[in-house]
C-alpha cells in the first residue's frame, strides 16, 4: 500500500508568544516493511533555526526555534510512504527461551532487545499488571501465541475512553480504571511483557481508517496511533500487535517512531515564553494512493 499522510498540529495561545523551542518527531523513516518516498515538515511562523538529526533508535528528530512573536503556531507534516509488511510467523520461540536469550545478548545496537526489557520513564513494572500478563504465558507457550492472547484480553477487558486518562496519567492508574486510549493500552501491554522478561517496545504512527459503507471519508478524521512490538526471539525478531484494535500490525499501520515508551517519541514537545494558556488541535489524514508517481493528495 502507498499512503499520503498529512498531520497538522495547531497551537493557539491566549497571549503572544515571544519565543518557542520545540523538538519534532514528525518525519517517518524507511525501515523494515516501510519505504519513505517523500516527506516534509512546514512551520508557520517560519523558524529562525532548524537542526535535524537521528536519535539512538533511528527516529528523525528536529530542533526548531521560532523567534518571531506569534499567537498561533502551526506544524504541518506531509509524507508519502509505501508499506509492505511481512506476514507474522506461524510459529515462534517458546517464551522462556526468548526471555533467556534476551537477557544474554551482547548486542547494544538500536534494535537490540536489551533496551526493551526493563522499566522506562512511563512503563513502570507494577505487580498487578505483571500478574495480569502472566496468565497468558503458561510454561512452554510460544511468544506470539501468548502475546496475541494478552492483546485480546486487553481489548476485551478495557474500555476505550478518551476522557478517562491524560498523557500524564500513570500506567497503574489506567490499569486500575480499565479505561484509556491507545497510549495507555500499549503501555500496559508493554509493562506486562517486560514484567515477565520479554522485550517489548512502543511504536507510534498512523492507522488507516475506513468510513462506514455509504459514508464519505471525513477530512482530518484519522488520528495518530500507538501499538506494541514484541521480540519473538533471534529467528523471528520483532512482531507488531495493536491492543486497541485486537489485530496484528499490517499494511494499514504506518510507523512514525519507535522507543521504550511515549516519552521517547512524543511527536512535539518543547517550551515557550508567554503567559496564559493554550489550545491544541490535531488533524490527521491517511489517504491511499495507487502509485508513488501519482500527484500528491496532501496539497
Amino acid at each position: 500500500m502507498i499512503y499520503d499522510i498529512k498531520h497538522v498540529t495547531t497551537y493557539n495561545y491566549e497571549a503572544p508568544v515571544a519565543f518557542s523551542l520545540c523538538a519534532l518527531r514528525l518525519r517517518p523513516t524507511s525501515r523494515a516493511g516501510q519505504k519513505v518516498i517523500d516527506v516534509r515538515v512546514d512551520i508557520d511562523p517560519a523558524a529562525a533555526r532548524r537542526v535535524r538529526r537521528q536519535d539512538f533508535f533511528g527516529n528523525d528528530f528536529e530542533i526548531v526555534r521560532v523567534e518571531s512573536e506569534h499567537r498561533e503556531l502551526a506544524v504541518t507534516a506531509r509524507a508519502r510512504i509505501a508499506v509492505s509488511r511481512p506476514i507474522a510467523p506461524a510459529a515462534t520461540a517458546i517464551w522462556e527461551d526468548a526471555r533467556q536469550h534476551a537477557f544474554s545478548v551482547r548486542d547494544l545496537g538500536p534494535q537490540s532487545p536489551a533496551h526493551f526489557i526493563y522499566a522506562s520513564r512511563l512503563v513502570t513494572l507494577d505487580e498487578p499488571v505483571i500478574a495480569y500478563a502472566r496468565r497468558s504465558f503458561p510454561p512452554g507457550r510460544q511468544v506470539l501465541d501468548g502475546a496475541g492472547e494478552l492483546m485480546e484480553r486487553i481489548w476485551e477487558d478495557f474500555d476505550y475512553d478518551p476522557k478517562a486518562t491524560l498523557v500524564s496519567t500513570p500506567l497503574g492508574e489506567a490499569f486500575a480504571k480499565k479505561k484509556g486510549v491507545c497510549q495507555d493500552f500499549a503501555h500496559i501491554m508493554i509493562a506486562g511483557l517486560r514484567g515477565i522478561g520479554l522485550p517489548a517496545r512502543y511504536v507510534s504512527g498512523y492507522l488507516r481508517t475506513v468510513p462506514p459503507p455509504g459514508e464519505e471519508r471525513l477530512e482530518g478524521a484519522d488520528a495518530t496511533h500507538a501499538w506494541v512490538a514484541v521480540w519473538c526471539g533471534p529467528d523471528d525478531g520483532w512482531v507488531g500487535l495493536d491492543p486497541t484494535n485486537k489485530i496484528l500490525v499490517g499494511d494499514d499501520h504506518i510507523i512514525l517512531a519507535e522507543g521504550r515508551d511515549y516519552a521517547d517519541i512524543s511527536p512535539i514537545e518543547g517550551v515557550i515564553l508567554s503567559s496564559g494558556g493554550q489550545d491544541v488541535d490535531v488533524a490527521v489524514d491517511v489517504i491511499p494512493v495507487k502509485s508513488e508517481d501519482a500527484p500528491p493528495t496532501f496539497g
